[in-house]
């Protein structure tokens, strides 16, 4: 029984956003034996592929272990940016400044777009462009974002300002951050209610989806593919893993390839609104400097704040994450001292080796993952992008193409390495490096 000295009564460890768009119930008859694609993964990158294949008149199984989108598109803190770990000055040196320019215009581009989807696709999911503070949790990494808004590469730069510490409470009500940036065009998204506009988008172009239906391998045969699942075995003509920070052995290519990750998240009780009022008066989404990073907002209707980050070097149970999430919250805002958290959960996001998201195939089978915990634009745009390369357009062309997707010796999907990994980077937080 869940602490009722930290917990509400009616505490659940399942997504606070799936109280409004629960995980659908899809009746399926007899699985098809044959279709032109099948899809592994029903999340955001399944679903846009599955939706520009479905629109051009082929026929689509989408295949998943889980309900449609139980993974982290419908867990994740909706969040949306433009994506991309790596800026132009950490790119230039490995790629060169022609390469690096169009890698980062892709994080722009899949920005631009998601905002273009929604609004082209009606999809009612409390899309809003409200902007994002990032915070600097040291005197020193404040001078650093603060210099970078102001040398943004020519051609590369984006809306941004500077808020000094001075100034800083009118964004956002804590002493703990040294000042910030705010970025204006990114957005916020109820996750869930996205997945599930899009999902009846994908569904009404005719493609048919089979939850709880693990697909257990993929074999070539010539020019066709075979894929065996729990409902039997389908006949394709091309395949999609889309599985991001769930890919399991039927893909043990691109699973040496992902870091799986577990992110927590919690959801506060309702809170007074002069309390939201003080402490977040924008509504912006915040993340901050840190490596070992927090990422939070309020939610769409500014009554609780969700907030989320990675509390523990390994994976846990959402009630020992929990307490941990609500200590840091305090630590940042002492007035909710005594909130009490009505939902805590996790989910898997899928980091890379070179902190870049890639799309194409490894023999035959085509892929889109590693999005590093920016999927929400990153996984729609490039979902798209790969469903347009499977159709053989050229709009499905990304400056993405032709990076080498890289692993590790000894690595093959288990990362056995996070722990000391996560330890590190804590330490450097709170020496302020």
């Amino acid at each position: 029984m869940a602490d009722q000295t930290l917990f509400t009564y009616d505490f659940k460890t399942t997504p606070y956003w799936w109280d409004a768009a629960p995980r659908p119930e899809i009746e399926v008859g007899a699985q098809p034996k044959r279709a032109d694609v099948v899809v592994i993964g029903s999340g955001y990158t399944g679903l846009c592929a599955s939706l520009q294949l479905a629109r051009a008149g082929r026929e689509v199984i989408v295949l998943d272990a889980e309900s449609a989108g139980w993974g982290c598109s419908t867990r994740n803190g909706g969040l949306v940016s433009t994506g991309l770990k790596p800026g132009f000055d950490d790119l230039a040196p490995h790629h060169g400044a022609t390469a690096a320019r169009a890698i980062v215009t892709e994080g722009y581009n899949a920005l631009a777009f998601i905002k273009d989807f929604v609004a082209e696709e009606e999809l009612v999911c409390d899309f809003d462009v409200g902007g994002k503070f990032f915070g600097a949790h040291t005197p020193a990494h404040f001078e650093k974002i603060a210099a970078a808004v102001v040398r943004q590469p020519e051609g590369l730069s984006v809306k941004a300002h500077v808020v000094p510490r001075a100034e800083q409470a009118r964004e956002i009500d804590t002493d703990l951050y040294h000042g910030g940036v705010v970025f204006e065009e990114h957005a916020s998204i109820d996750p869930a209610k996205y997945h599930s506009a899009l999902l009846a988008k994908v569904r009404a172009a005719g493609v048919t989806i089979v939850p709880h239906c693990r697909a257990g391998a993929i074999r070539r045969d010539g020019d066709r593919f075979t894929v065996e699942s729990e409902g039997g075995t389908v006949d394709a003509g091309q395949v999609l893993v889309a599985t991001n920070g769930y890919t399991d052995a039927v893909a043990p290519w691109v699973r040496r390839r992902v870091i799986p990750i577990g992110s927590y998240m919690i959801a506060t009780e309702p809170l007074p609104a002069a309390v939201m009022d003080r402490i977040l008066p924008t509504g912006r989404t915040i993340g901050d400097t840190r490596k070992v990073v927090y990422y939070y907002r309020p939610s769409p209707d500014r009554s609780r704040i969700i907030f989320g980050g990675r509390v523990t070097s390994n994976e846990t149970d959402p009630r020992v994450s929990a307490p941990l999430l609500m200590r840091d919250l305090v630590a940042l805002f002492p007035a909710l001292a005594g909130t009490r958290v009505s939902h805590s959960w996790n989910g898997f996001v899928a980091y890379t080796f070179d902190h870049l998201p890639h799309l194409g195939q490894n023999d035959g089978v085509y892929y889109a993952a590693g999005y590093c915990g920016s999927g929400i634009a990153l996984a729609t745009y490039c979902g798209t992008k790969v469903g347009q390369r499977m159709l053989g357009l050229v709009e499905g062309r990304t400056a993405l193409d032709t990076l080498i997707n890289p692993t590790r010796p000894f690595y093959y999907g288990r990362p056995w390495f996070l722990g000391a990994t996560v330890a590190y980077y804590r330490w450097r937080d709170r020496a302020g490096v």
